[in-house]
């Protein structure tokens, strides 16, 4: 056997690493990214804050100012902290290291993001997935029998979903939270929360079992890497034992806490682009041969209908227009024929829609 054979584990040898498209010279609609950048006067005083960090020192590990205002303007209840991630993917990872009892699993509906089942392979847990309804939305008595026979230790729940980009019923994920009740802990991740204006963070102090993971990609801070979860100062406790020390650097700390001093600003891009949406979907329904499906996320899902045409020559020849979406057809059944399209400025949607038209043209 090679080096490689007897070092690395068979099942990530099996794997592929993920794959990022190149963007170069595109219209970037792949990633549910915020198309807006600060204002110029508040990049030009930021980049005057930036250049006061001490880059010589580490971080201060408490993050005691970044997290109190994380709380303050973020809709943290009162009495309740957070713990801090190098974006959600890092939060995933924390909760898998610290729950990978020996034969403990995970579970979550499908079709879902990708990095609950990635972070539970990793961690060596188990992942159980059930299958949504045709219409994305969860299927309670399949959810319900499924905690019963595996008794999960975490249950995770996009809210909004994505890909799907649909919310869940709140009194199905209620339903699921008593269900997991003392073996487990349920993650109602509210990666979207802006777009939605829907959240289960005012609910914490209902039930000692849940979790709300968030991150600032969304809202416009993507590139900074800051992700943060609450619940109860028990959950929060055992959580801070994994998290790496330093693990926001100095640069991502002054900025969140920069804007964080400004967030009517993010406030404004995010109703701005809630409002384009709208516009999107009703253009997207208007189209032949293109279903639409109803969205609380800063995306749009939509099914390519035309005999002939599936999502991989559509994506195709969107990609030859110089538009790069992001196409999730071979995810898992439900996603037939499906892509993904972010939801960017009045600008960059009209040449979306205009490249989709194209795209369907016979």
């Amino acid at each position: 056997m090679s080096l490689i054979e007897n070092l690395i584990r068979p099942d990530v040898l099996a794997l592929s690493a993920y794959h990022v498209q190149d963007a170069a010279g595109c219209v970037k609609l792949d990633a549910m990214e915020n198309p807006y950048q600060l204002p110029e006067p508040l990049r030009a005083e930021l980049g005057r804050r930036l250049s006061e960090v001490a880059l010589n020192r580490y971080p201060t590990p408490s993050y005691t100012e970044l997290k109190a205002g994380i709380c303050r303007k973020l809709g943290v209840p009162d009495g309740y902290d957070v713990v801090l991630g190098n974006g959600s993917d890092e939060l995933i990872s924390m909760v898998s290291v610290a729950c990978a009892k020996p034969g403990a699993k995970v579970l979550a509906p499908v079709p879902t993001f990708v990095m609950y089942a990635m972070s539970a392979q990793f961690a060596g847990l188990q992942f159980v997935g059930v299958d949504l309804r045709p219409d994305f939305s969860l299927d309670r008595d399949a959810m319900l029998a499924a905690i019963a026979a595996h008794r999960p230790a975490v249950t995770y729940l996009a809210y909004p979903n994505n890909p799907t980009g649909n919310l869940f019923d709140d009194a199905v994920i209620v339903d699921i939270l008593r269900a997991v009740g003392e073996t487990g802990i349920v993650i109602v991740d509210e990666a979207y929360q802006p777009f939605a204006q829907s959240s289960f963070m005012p609910r914490l102090a209902e039930f000692p079992n849940l979790v709300v993971m968030r991150t600032v990609s969304k809202l416009g801070l993507a590139g900074i890497r800051l992700g943060y979860m609450s619940a109860s100062g028990a959950l929060l406790e055992q959580f801070e034992k994994v998290r790496p020390p330093y693990n926001i650097n100095v640069l991502t700390q002054a900025t969140a806490e920069f804007v964080l001093e400004h967030s009517e600003v993010l406030d404004t891009q995010a109703a701005a682009l809630r409002e384009e949406r709208g516009r999107v979907a009703a253009e997207l329904a208007a189209l032949p041969d293109v279903e639409v499906f109803p969205s609380a996320a800063n995306f749009l899902l939509l099914r390519i209908t035309r005999p002939g045409l599936d999502s991989a020559k559509a994506h195709a020849r969107l990609l030859e227009q110089k538009v790069l979406v992001k196409n999730v057809g071979k995810m898992h059944a439900l996603l037939h024929n499906c892509l993904r399209v972010t939801v960017s400025t009045p600008e960059e949607n009209t040449l979306f829609l205009n490249a989709l038209k194209a795209a369907l043209a016979p």
